[in-house]
């Protein structure tokens, strides 16, 4: 049984409110400008509508299952307008088929498709496009006419919505298409009183259906001007929507017809193993209609009973996370009725638990390693310039005194290397690296100082930009978290507001905290966290490596229970059961995965997954161990939640069996065999034990000393021995 939290509401309270410790310069400005946002800082920058403040602002954002572009006055619909898209199956590109795996190197989903695109007369190359309300789930994109005008057209965007919302205040609708009308017809009596409605027929073959509504009652008549262009007869105070029609469910569409959402309250609650989460769409429009939003797979999976009776029969493609489903309910809740709540810093596994019994033999070959490791200097091989490659060094170090002091009983050994760890930790938790870190309020976060010192945006992976923040904090707050359960008294006033601070950065709960936007990285729509910062991108945010992301909640759920935080503590253990659902439907592929196309499926894993596209790579480099490894690292307790063994074993015999692996070099091939200790602990053991194993296979964030403990735990009962009990 895990703590019981503190509040009914594990979101409900703020981690800290208070600014960040004096150690951290503040800097006002940021080499991002923010482009077109009106509203306070905090800013989500990791968010799907991050390429409206972007660039030049024309790149596509991801509602799910639409996208939607300001087309600027450019492509086929020659709008001025926000243009909308919707892709089916059927549209789908691939990549080259894999010798290897016959599987397609990638998949997207074509983009400037401008189906149908929402504008109005006043509208034109003056036209300018501002954002506010920006929050964790959903947006407003607003529409002048010229800089210095009042907003024209308001378009609430929230994850999953099923209607493409536009609020008109007074301007004169336009409706445009690149895809050329085929027929256009107004129903004689609409869906609902006050409400018009009227289906265009496209030369695409695709219907959609228009509606408008007035509180004031504004007439809504469209002409339709060309096979381009149709228009009101005069201006329009009131909503304008379209939602493509899916086929068998129009009457669905119909009824929610008039309502929109305008944005989401998340909150959760746990008891025991057991965790729920509910989003609240907050509505606007026609009050009693009921919202029709899209759930994607994993949702659909865990709703709950009440949630589960709104699923409706609308079913509409989303472009890499399969076919959504359309839920008629102004809130929905799920449930994960497991989160491992057992699993602590000892390897651990989802049916036995944690496992904290050794042999003697084991704890023998496994001193050995623990006795040279310790012995290492951890000072040095944490002061780097990255804060990646510093924060992996530390978590190692820390793995290594964990190990000692859980599973070897070696109090004298895990303390020597604690001492060693703690000094290190000084260097970051004082903020004197080699690139110290910021906190600048122009978006609201904690970052590296490397590109305001060296002018390059790419230092450091772009943690200046925001990128990969979860995976860089995530092995400071894992390895602190580990320093503190080893010696509570480190647990200072100091050192916990830095590790929190860093927590604050990446997965801050609660809006009442002023300094961070909530949950940068992880996105509570798709059940897993986006690495991608500040970068425009075509095809949205992306994600390279899933075990890094179940690393960073991990880390934060470690941490929790370290310092007694129980909200922080349910809060990891609930993204680690939302995140091992949703990695294994989107990232992670067994032969029986019926979410992502079958011609994708081979590849055993997405590579780098962006909301558009699929992409069977890495950035640095397309060897299997590449791909297949940075879904790999780092093995931890929780990587056998994440890492199902019916996977593994498969994605071994598609890539690495039969003498594969062994022509690997360097320290993937370390990485590679620990990832074996899943299924086949032996002969993981075997190849850390060889007499001729070479210290380069090790990756310079992995020990020998855990991945030894993580093959023998794993392995209990395969070896004959006598155990010793470690309580």
């Amino acid at each position: 049984m895990g703590p019981t939290a503190t509040t009914s509401n594990i979101f409900g309270a703020p981690i800290a409110t208070t600014p960040p410790a004096s150690s951290f310069q503040v800097q006002k400005d940021h080499p991002v400008p923010r482009k077109g946002i009106s509203g306070p800082t905090p800013i989500g920058t990791n968010k799907f509508y991050a390429n409206f403040f972007l660039g030049n602002q024309t790149s596509p954002t991801y509602v799910h299952p639409y996208s939607l572009v300001w087309a600027r006055g450019q492509g086929a619909a020659s709008s001025w307008g926000l243009a909308i898209s919707h892709i089916e199956a059927n549209q789908r590109v691939y990549g080259d088929i894999s010798n290897e795996t016959g599987a397609a190197k990638y998949f997207l989903n074509p983009a400037g498709i401008q189906s149908l695109a929402l504008s109005a007369m006043e509208l034109g190359s003056k036209t300018a496009l501002t954002t506010d309300n920006l929050s964790a789930h959903s947006v407003n994109v607003n529409l002048h006419v010229n800089s210095t005008s009042n907003p024209l057209i308001t378009f609430p965007l929230v994850q999953g919505m099923g209607f493409v919302t536009a609020v008109y205040k007074g301007g004169i609708p336009v409706i445009n298409t690149g895809i050329y009308f085929k027929t256009v017809t107004k129903s004689i009596r609409g869906p609902k009183p006050g409400v018009t409605k009227y289906t265009l027929y496209l030369e695409d073959g695709k219907v959609w259906h228009v509606y408008a509504y007035s509180a004031k009652g504004d007439p809504f008549d469209l002409t339709v001007v060309n096979n381009k262009m149709a228009r009101a007869n005069k201006t329009f105070d009131g909503i304008v929507q379209v939602a493509k029609d899916p086929g068998n469910a129009e009457s669905v569409i119909d009824g929610s017809a008039g309502a929109y959402p305008m944005n989401v309250t998340l909150s959760g609650s746990v008891s025991g193993s057991k965790g729920s989460y509910t989003f609240q769409f907050q509505k606007a429009g026609i009050s009693n209609s009921t919202l029709l939003m899209y759930a994607l797979p994993h949702h659909v999976d865990c709703f709950d009973d009440a949630t589960n009776k709104s699923v409706s029969t609308a079913k509409l493609q989303t472009t890499t996370k399969g076919v959504a489903s359309g839920v008629v309910a102004d809130s929905w809740t799920m449930v994960e009725p497991h989160m491992p709540v057992s699993m602590g810093f000892a390897p651990w596994d989802p049916v036995e638990g944690e496992k904290k019994t050794l042999q003697s033999s084991a704890i023998s070959t496994i001193s050995a390693a623990a006795i040279n490791e310790t012995s290492q200097d951890v000072d040095q091989q944490s002061n780097q310039n990255s804060m990646y490659f510093s924060g992996k060094a530390l978590a190692k170090f820390a793995g290594i005194s964990l190990t000692a002091n859980d599973l070897l009983k070696n109090k004298t050994l895990a303390q020597n290397g604690l001492g060693k760890l703690k000094a290190a930790f000084a260097r970051f938790s004082t903020n004197k690296q080699q690139f110290p870190l910021y906190y600048e309020s122009a978006w609201g976060g904690v970052v590296s100082s490397a590109t305001y010192q060296t002018g390059n945006d790419g230092a450091d992976f772009g943690n200046t930009f925001y990128n990969d923040h979860h995976f860089h904090y995530g092995y400071f707050i894992y390895a602190a978290s580990i320093i503190g359960y080893l010696d509570p008294g480190w647990l200072t006033k100091d050192n916990v507001d830095y590790v929190n601070t860093l927590v604050r950065d990446i997965a801050n709960p609660s809006p009442v905290d002023k300094y961070f936007p909530v949950s940068r990285n992880f996105d509570w729509y798709h059940g897993h966290s986006w690495a991608h910062g500040l970068y425009e991108t075509a095809d949205g945010k992306d994600q390279e490596s899933s075990s890094e992301d179940a690393m960073h909640a991990y880390a934060i759920k470690m941490w929790g229970k370290t310092i007694k935080d129980a909200n922080m503590e349910a809060r990891g253990n609930l993204m680690l059961a939302i995140i091992a659902r949703s990695l294994n439907r989107y990232y992670l592929y067994t032969e029986d995965n019926t979410i992502q196309p079958p011609e994708f499926i081979g590849n055993r894993v997405a590579g780098i997954l962006f909301e558009n596209k699929c992409d069977h790579t890495t950035y640095f480099g397309t060897n299997p161990e590449y791909v297949q490894g940075i879904h790999m690292i780092p093995l931890l307790p929780s990587t056998k939640l994440t890492r199902p063994a019916n996977f593994v074993r498969q994605e071994w015999a598609t890539y690495f069996d039969n003498g594969r692996a062994d022509t690997v070099d360097g320290g993937w091939k370390g990485i590679l065999y620990a990832n074996l200790a899943t299924v086949d602990p032996k002969t993981a053991w075997d190849f850390f034990t060889r007499k001729d194993f070479d210290q380069m296979w090790l990756d310079g964030g992995a020990s020998l000393t855990w991945y030894l403990a993580y093959c023998a735990e794993n392995s209990i009962g395969s070896m004959e021995d006598d155990t010793l009990m470690i309580e």
